[in-house]
């Protein structure tokens, strides 16, 4: 099957390959020269613009986006649609804001173009491992992608799934990354107190990698981390700094819309925030209170 992947960073340049190899036919285009050359090298055809991405496809066509959320997608098929034709398809495989989606669905819709959301989990092992697809959209759109998801999916019968209507796809990844933030806290906050315990001279690497095994914390993160401990056991080079994407936001958002508790997940996100603050101010003032009203002492600068 045929198929337009806009955005080859390493995530779409992956799935691409893998498109490739699973006998599909990829034309590729991103701003990056290099990113386009490698599709080219794996067997894919390169497009000098969006018009010429989708001059290179035969209806009906279906074009895949793996681009930043927000702007950039609502201008991708802003360029786009002038060259699309009732029937075509738009697929949206980034971690986009589901409301957005479903708005982009609407609006496509009254020009036959069908959008079909798809919340793409897998990561960097993506190639190797294939993807778990989370897909909102139309049944007939999503039936006629199918061939492309099940190359994608791990298997052809597992890892993905039409999970709801348009806007589905991309709600159900926020969810997904909700939960990933309160998991990797609490690895995070087991293997801190461990490494506090100096008197056990405790081999966090040995640990990561014996829970793999047996225990009922497994999982891939597990394995991700037992992996970053042996490569780095004291984590040398990194900084304290965690960043987020903003599907842990939006899963906050929804869950103040809903009246509905996940504090694990919002204290999770709450985190995050904290550890990109090097001088806090709100410490500071806690220490000129206790000075304040017992006279404690304070730690100068």
């Amino acid at each position: 099957m045929d198929l337009g992947m806009v955005g080859l960073g390493r995530m779409g340049g992956n799935m691409s390959e893998r498109l490739l190899r699973g006998g599909h036919r990829v034309v590729g285009f991103a701003r990056e020269a290099p990113s386009v050359e490698r599709v080219v090298a794996a067997g894919g055809v390169g497009a000098a613009s969006l018009a010429d991405l989708a001059a290179r496809l035969a209806p009906p066509r279906a074009v895949w986006l793996m681009i930043p959320a927000g702007d950039p997608v609502d201008q991708a098929i802003g360029e786009l649609l002038p060259h699309l034709v009732k029937g075509d398809s738009i697929i949206d495989g980034g971690n986009s804001y589901y409301k957005d989606s479903m708005r982009r669905a609407s609006a496509l819709a009254e020009r036959g173009v069908a959008f079909v959301d798809v919340g793409t989990s897998g990561g960097i092992w993506g190639l190797t491992e294939g993807y778990c697809l989370m897909v909102g959209g139309e049944r007939a759109a999503v039936d006629r992608l199918a061939p492309i998801l099940k190359t994608l999916a791990p298997g052809p019968d597992r890892g993905w799934g039409h999970v709801g209507p348009s806007g589905a796809g991309h709600f159900v990844k926020m969810i997904h990354n909700g939960i990933e933030y309160g998991m990797m806290q609490a690895y995070a906050e087991g293997f801190t107190l461990m490494q506090r315990k100096e008197a056990f001279h405790l081999d966090l690497a040995q640990i990561a990698q014996m829970w793999r095994h047996g225990s009922v914390v497994r999982s891939w993160l597990l394995d991700l981390t037992a992996r970053a401990l042996d490569e780095n056991p004291a984590l040398d080079g990194i900084a304290a700094y965690v960043s987020d994407s903003g599907e842990g936001r939006w899963t906050v958002l929804e869950s103040l819309e809903l009246e509905t508790s996940i504090p694990v997940i919002m204290l999770s996100l709450e985190r995050r925030f904290r550890s990109r603050e090097t001088d806090p101010f709100g410490d500071r003032l806690l220490a000129a209170m206790r000075q304040q009203f017992g006279g404690h002492a304070v730690k100068t600068t």
